[in-house]
């Protein structure tokens, strides 16, 4: 083989491995597993470097497998979209025997990795990985529902790095699930939006009404004000040793009021430039609610 090809070959593979795993989206699920992590960390302890890097592969292992079956699965589907066609399987630089192995091995070797964490953590990573392939995945051409199923798996990640540092799920752990479960709705109903004649192509109905009108952009607004809601409880001292300041709740709550007003946007101009706009103050805020949650536990 010209060895000039070698490193050719290598970047395709890398290249191939990035796009089937979708590695920014797991990175940024691995991101909030790690938040999770340190706001379940006991601070009295030595911190513990070995689980937390444990819990960052194994995590991305679990996130990296559930988009290589997704991608096996809607092989068919993502070729009709412009925005997918040209990924690894549909565009056949992958083949789907190879993609299916690559996703058993990260399967096993995340639940491996994570089992050594805690059983519990590699049992939510299991329940997480079932739900988005078996579940979520094929409902997504059936009813629009789909999202509400799908936001159960988008809602562990969260909560299971709570669970890796504690070794239990109890209000903590649950109050962080909420906070996620509702903020999808408003995230991915804006990528629903904006998307939504690409997804049209392929049979993906993801808006809540079917379609893009005041149904939709009312429940996009609902959904960031009980987002707003879930996420100031632990202010209240309800949830056990999951705390939160009343300073840190006001910038909370101010982050909130910032995604609202683009919920609120989008339901005035029912565009597509507010929908996309909304997404990404939508992922602006998740990230800046859980650095904030982390430095104010270790402020206090």
């Amino acid at each position: 083989m010209d060895t000039n090809t070698q490193p050719q070959i290598k970047k395709s593979l890398y290249k191939d491995f990035v796009e089937i795993t979708k590695a920014r989206l797991s990175i940024s699920v691995v991101v909030s597993t790690i938040a999770g992590y340190l706001l379940g960390f006991n601070t009295d302890q030595p911190f513990q470097w070995s689980v937390l890097f444990l819990l960052a592969i194994g995590g991305y292992c679990m996130v990296g497998a559930s988009n290589v079956f997704n991608q096996i699965i809607e092989i068919q589907l993502d070729a009709q979209m412009d925005r997918t066609k040209n990924r690894p399987l549909p565009s056949g630089r992958v083949s789907k025997q190879n993609a299916f192995i690559l996703g058993t091995v990260l399967t096993t070797l995340g639940l491996i990795i994570l089992y050594n964490v805690n059983p519990k953590t590699a049992m939510f990573s299991a329940i997480s990985i079932f739900m988005y392939v078996s579940l979520y995945t094929p409902l997504k051409t059936v009813t629009p529902l789909s999202v509400f199923v799908g936001a159960f798996p988008g809602a562990i990640p969260f909560m299971l790095g709570w669970v890796a540092a504690t070794g239990h799920f109890g209000i903590e752990a649950g109050t962080l699930f909420i906070i996620q479960f509702f903020w999808q709705f408003p995230h991915f109903w804006a990528i629903g939006w904006f998307l939504y004649e690409d997804y049209k192509k392929a049979g993906f109905f993801l808006l809540p009404s079917g379609k893009q009108d005041k149904k939709t952009t009312l429940q996009i607004v609902l959904y960031s004000i009980w987002t707003i809601m879930a996420s100031v409880i632990p202010v209240f001292g309800f949830t056990g040793n999951l705390i939160l300041s009343k300073f840190a709740a006001v910038i909370v709550v101010l982050l909130g009021l910032w995604m609202l007003f683009y919920a609120f946007k989008l339901h005035k101009e029912m565009s597509v430039k507010t929908a996309r706009k909304l997404m990404l103050v939508s992922v602006s805020y998740i990230s800046l609610l859980q650095i904030i949650y982390v430095i104010d536990k270790f402020l206090r």
